[in-house]
């Protein structure tokens, strides 16, 4: 089928053409004629990169009069970057019509915007806070509305802008279409569905929830020390590579872009501290091919479109299993093919096995590559480079008799070595003495440490074979703090939102520290615990104590045993068994915990004496209030027996380093970012908005 046969008309027909587009992608080939044709809801599905902008906004740009000069298409997408990148298509799309698009996003003046729309524009593409902005000043009217295009639902609905998108679709005309598109269609894009759209059309391309068949998911098992050299053997593996290395905090994405940049290597991070200065200067290099390795978050890289992305290496697992989904859907668009490489450490093939069966695609078991091959890759690499290059005669001319007479003592032989020496001794020097890095042997429980559930937190799997105490975190006995630890305690919980990944992220951000240097990880629903290596004890309380996590401050406090020694590790907090891995991840084994009467018969779930609150507070002054002084660890055994999940909190997560404040951003907010986002949201004060306490930036 061709796009001529889609009943689009002739000027967006022109439009496609011009741009060398003559086949549509399957997405493409089922919607357009419905949305066409109907006056109907639909709802799409389909991972990103196989043409979903086409798929609405052709279809949209032939139904919209371009004689009326007021908005009648709204397309709602999560971040800036993809705004901006809708906006430019539909442009492209609609070039030989009449049609205007404005594109409102925050981090940039919003009167230039409001006078823009003023103007006049049949199409708005808007991320939900400045759009909300819109709204309120009444810059905008969304009463003529017609078509409503919400795009990449999923990645909107963990970014947190479930009430924006509410109020936004309550503003719009009852009888106006609802086009949804989106990769995956968790539950809360279900009840969007349900509640805004009547009868809709759903088209799914693959399963719901699959990966691109394109792509190739290939696992490597490291110690954790070895991440970053598993990284660079990768890329020196691949000298063609194009690629995206995914990290989960703001310091490890800096700290490896860093490290590659010192090494020789074409890379760059792109994070929430970046400018929109910064940010725009590293994509414009990256679009450009003029970098070759992107570091980034989660939340930065989300609204990348970008065609020739060869490799995605997951430095780590993401927290949530879905972003895995999105990560990979990076690579392999358009119809390419391209490979997604995941490293994790020995407790974690539960994860991968579960992400398998969710997501329903197959990993396969990759071996790091050794220095034989990568020094003969490396060869190869360069004398196909020097067979390629092409020699400018009149321009080396006048400078040969000087090179010939250089070289003239050295036979043939002895200056292809010496010139290949000269490209090639930094890799015989890095890999001389360079061992193996695959790990060997199963370092722990795989299946509890890994395991996800469908919604993608963590459950309870089967136990696996006991490792190598040496091997696994968590393995030692349960009554003893490990060696060359202190064990901290932190005054939030899961009932604060607090989960494993988002308390490295705030101590690793704080501190600047790697996420090796972080132990065992204990959540229970009113507070935690974790330990760390001794050395850092002072930069713990002196940079991460009095951090902000999602508009709560952290209070940390060294724990006390009630012998006022060395603190015990092993029972606190509930007794869950192992903690979390070092990438934050949640052991879901509750291993032993205490009775909820120990120690006076009436002690709370959540840790308090006879008598104490809810939340671990004691009447009599037994108990921690938040904030308070850390318990003792016979107070910390009286802890919740309820099972820690792999992914955190019983409340809805928001993605790595998302901002409460739910603020419109490109690259998520991680927190304390502000002053990089745009749009800002209402901050949440204890669960609820406060319209008081909203502060704007224009």
């Amino acid at each position: 089928m061709t796009f001529k046969e889609l009943g689009l008309k002739s000027e967006v027909l022109k439009s496609i053409e011009e741009l060398g587009f003559s086949t549509p992608t399957p997405i493409q080939e089922q919607a357009i004629p419905h949305l066409l044709g109907q006056n109907s809801d639909f709802v799409g599905l389909a991972q990103t990169g196989t043409g979903k902008t086409a798929a609405f906004g052709l279809p949209l740009i032939n139904n919209i009069d371009e004689d009326l000069n007021y908005p009648q298409g709204l397309v709602i997408c999560p971040t800036r970057e993809l705004c901006l990148q809708i906006s430019k298509d539909i442009e492209s799309y609609s070039k030989f019509t009449k049609l205007r698009t404005v594109a409102v996003y925050g981090g940039t003046d919003i009167r230039k915007q409001i006078t823009d729309i003023k103007r006049g524009a049949q199409i708005i593409v808007a991320t939900p806070g400045r759009l909300m902005d819109l709204v309120k000043r009444k810059a905008i009217n969304l009463n003529d509305i017609e078509y409503v295009i919400l795009d990449e639902a999923d990645e909107m609905l963990n970014m947190g802008f479930k009430e924006d998108i509410d109020t936004i679709l309550s503003e719009t005309p009852p009888e106006r279409n609802v086009w949804l598109f989106s990769a995956t269609m968790p539950k809360e894009v279900a009840r969007i569905s349900q509640n805004y759209q009547k009868d809709p059309l759903e088209v799914s391309i693959g399963h719901k929830n699959q990966s691109n068949e394109n792509i190739d998911h290939i696992y490597y098992s490291v110690k954790e020390k070895d991440r970053f050299g598993a990284v660079k053997r990768l890329i020196d593996f691949n000298p063609d590579i194009y690629g995206l290395i995914f990290c989960r905090t703001r310091h490890e994405t800096a700290s490896v872009a860093e490290k590659l940049a010192k090494q020789g290597y074409n890379a760059e991070p792109l994070h929430g501290e970046l400018s929109q200065a910064q940010r725009d200067r590293v994509m414009d290099r990256f679009r450009s091919k003029d970098l070759q390795i992107l570091v980034a978050t989660d939340v930065a890289a989300r609204g990348l479109d970008i065609d020739d992305i060869t490799h995605v290496i997951n430095y780590n697992l993401p927290d949530d299993i879905e972003n895995y989904t999105h990560r990979s859907g990076r690579t392999a668009r358009a119809g390419k093919k391209g490979e997604s490489l995941v490293l994790i450490n020995t407790r974690e093939n539960g994860k991968i096995r579960m992400i398998e069966k969710q997501m329903r695609m197959e990993f396969t078991k990759g071996t790091i590559p050794g220095p034989e091959e990568i020094c003969a890759i490396q060869l190869n690499k360069l004398m196909e480079k020097i067979l390629k290059t092409e020699v400018n005669e009149k321009e080396i001319e006048s400078f040969l008799p000087q090179i010939y007479a250089s070289f003239e003592e050295l036979s043939k032989e002895e200056l292809i070595k010496k010139f290949v020496s000269t490209e090639f001794n930094r890799f015989f020097d890095y890999y001389n003495k360079a061992g193996d890095l695959n790990a060997t042997g199963r370092g722990g429980h795989d299946d509890d440490e890994g395991a996800f559930n469908k919604r993608g937190r963590g459950e309870r799997g089967e136990r696996g074979e006991r490792g190598e105490r040496g091997e696994r975190r968590g393995g030692r006995d349960r009554d003893k703090q490990e060696e060359g630890k202190t064990r901290f305690f932190v005054n939030l919980g899961r009932r604060d939102g607090l989960n494993p990944g988002g308390l490295l992220r705030v101590i690793c951000d704080s501190t600047s520290l790697d996420s090796s240097s972080i132990g065992r990880i204990d959540i229970t629903p009113s507070f935690s615990f974790f330990e760390a290596d001794d050395a850092h004890v002072d930069s713990i309380l002196s940079k991460a104590n009095g951090a902000e996590f999602e508009g709560q401050q952290v209070n940390i406090e060294v724990t006390k045993n009630d012998r006022g020694d060395k603190p015990r590790g092993g029972s606190g907090g509930g007794g869950f068994r192992g903690g979390s891995d070092r990438d934050g991840f949640k052991s879901s084994s509750g291993g032993g915990g205490a009775r909820r009467g120990t120690f006076g018969g009436g002690g709370s779930r959540d840790g308090g004496s006879r008598g104490g609150s809810r939340d671990g507070e004691s009447r009599g002054g037994a108990g921690h209030r938040k904030g308070g002084s850390a318990p003792s660890e016979r107070r910390e055994r009286s802890g919740s027996d309820e099972r820690s999940s792999s992914f955190g909190s019983e409340r809805r997560e928001r993605p790595a380093g998302e901002s409460s404040d739910r603020r419109d951003r490109n690259f998520g907010g991680e927190r304390r970012e502000r002053k990089s986002f745009g749009d800002d949201r209402p901050r949440r004060t204890g669960g609820f908005t406060d319209p008081e306490k909203r502060k704007r930036r224009d």
